[in-house]
């Protein structure tokens, strides 16, 4: 299996499941911050498949990935939007365990990958899901940041927004 068709996969399962969260969200600043992850995975697939069309399709076959393609499922979760929103008031919970699962995935398959340039191109997937990461915890931290603002000149020391 091609290393790139799996994250390519991987990614738009999320995109799916942020654009579910966002029609089930019930305020409009939820459905904002999934509407721009969701943004954010088509992003993610569009450099995917950059760097795919870019890359010897033989560097990028691997056979672990044959095991770990029924893990996809599981990262997003089956769970429905309504039932994880009422888990997780805001989601933010469930888009951080999914991006951090993520990573983790492609690390442990770049560890047991045995074709090197696949475990290079799994390594570098794990700090693309890093980037991705941060990304979106930029994002929430906007969104939040009215919700938190301390106006107090005691709190003088803290970031300015």
């Amino acid at each position: 299996m091609n290393v790139f068709d799996f994250a390519m996969e991987k990614e738009e399962e999320s995109r799916v499941f942020y654009e579910k969260l966002a029609a089930a969200a019930g305020t409009g600043e939820l459905k904002s911050v999934f509407s721009l992850l969701a943004e954010s995975e088509r992003e993610h697939h569009k450099h995917l498949a950059a760097l795919k069309a870019g890359t010897d399709p033989a560097m990028a076959e691997s056979v672990v990935l044959n095991e770990a393609k029924k893990q996809i499922g599981k990262i997003v979760g089956d769970a429905a939007p309504e039932t994880v929103l009422a888990e997780d008031k805001d989601g933010y919970g469930q888009a951080i365990k999914a991006e951090e699962e993520s990573i983790r995935l492609y690390e442990e398959l770049a560890g047991k990958e045995q074709n090197a340039a696949a475990a290079r191109i799994l390594k570098r997937l794990a700090e693309e899901e890093r980037h991705h990461l941060e990304v979106m915890e930029n994002i929430y931290e906007f969104v939040e940041s009215p919700r938190t603002y301390l106006a107090w000149g005691e709190f003088g020391n803290l970031k300015e927004y």
